[in-house]
């Protein structure tokens, strides 16, 4: 039953074509008699995708008679509602928002039949829905967002594969699971987040080379897990608040005093 409060009238009721839309010649009559479509609200001819949908929800089993429908609008939301061997009818639509409907229900054995479609779109829901076994065919992907979404779901064992990603910010994602192995490789990005997402993992051990990075994100970073002996050259960094981290970790106990010192200069 369609909720009346659900009726905007701010939007015509026309079809997809801008058509005025008739219910006297409506193959569906018979629905709006038992309250299961309604003008302005619920109407599978309307070109308002929210309509359609809820035409749809309250009618379900006549997705299956819309599959071939020229409305690209009603085809994505039948998808919704199809059963999956319909649904697979669906996977080579000539429009990408049907496409990407139907990749949002295809069970993820099927959706290896999508990983190479022209849409961007249609390419991200199967990444996010793959199994992360399967996960590998997409590694190379022309699009850096679907890369980012392989690396945020494939085993970290298969991670090696895009450490040297052409866009930072998969290389990013990469610094974030990979291995500790790999990590070293990804402290000498040439990108600064890259590189700072990856010192942040490494063990303080493997710190000192970064002592003399180029940002001062990564020297801080290194100045608060360096060990002691390398801290030297980081106590006179040209940066203050690194150079004031190093010479706190140094001589913690001076570096009480002056904060004690100036806390009472202040009058606290």
């Amino acid at each position: 039953m369609i909720n009346s409060g659900m009726t905007n009238n701010d939007i015509p009721s026309v079809d997809w074509e801008g058509t005025n839309i008739s219910c006297e010649t409506c193959a569906h009559t018979d629905r709006l008699a038992l309250g299961t479509c309604a003008p302005l609200s619920a109407c599978v001819h309307d070109r308002y995708a929210k309509r359609i949908d809820r035409f749809f929800g309250t009618n379900p089993g006549l997705a299956s008679q819309y599959i071939e429908h020229p409305y690209f609008e009603v085809r994505a939301v039948a998808a919704k509602y199809l059963d999956l061997f319909q649904l697979n009818r669906l996977i080579s639509d000539p429009d990408e928002t049907v496409r990407a409907s139907v990749a949002l229900r295809l069970p993820p054995k099927l959706l290896p039949k999508l990983i190479h479609d022209a849409e961007r779109e249609v390419r991200i829901r199967v990444a996010l829905r793959l199994e992360p076994s399967s996960l590998s065919i997409m590694l190379n992907d022309p699009d850096y967002y679907v890369r980012i979404v392989v690396a945020r779901r494939i085993a970290p064992s298969l991670l090696f594969h895009l450490v040297r990603d052409s866009d930072a910010s998969v290389r990013r994602e990469v610094a974030i699971r990979i291995g500790v192995e790999w990590l070293t490789m990804l402290a000498n990005d040439s990108d600064e987040d890259v590189r700072l997402t990856a010192i942040r993992r490494l063990p303080s051990g493997l710190l000192p080379p970064f002592r003399f990075d180029a940002d001062w994100r990564v020297r801080l970073e290194t100045a608060q897990r360096v060990p002691t002996a390398y801290l030297a050259d980081l106590a006179k960094d040209e940066d203050e608040i690194v150079a004031a981290t190093a010479r706190e970790r140094l001589d913690p106990e001076s570096t009480l005093n002056t904060n004690q010192q100036s806390e009472n200069a202040h009058g606290h």
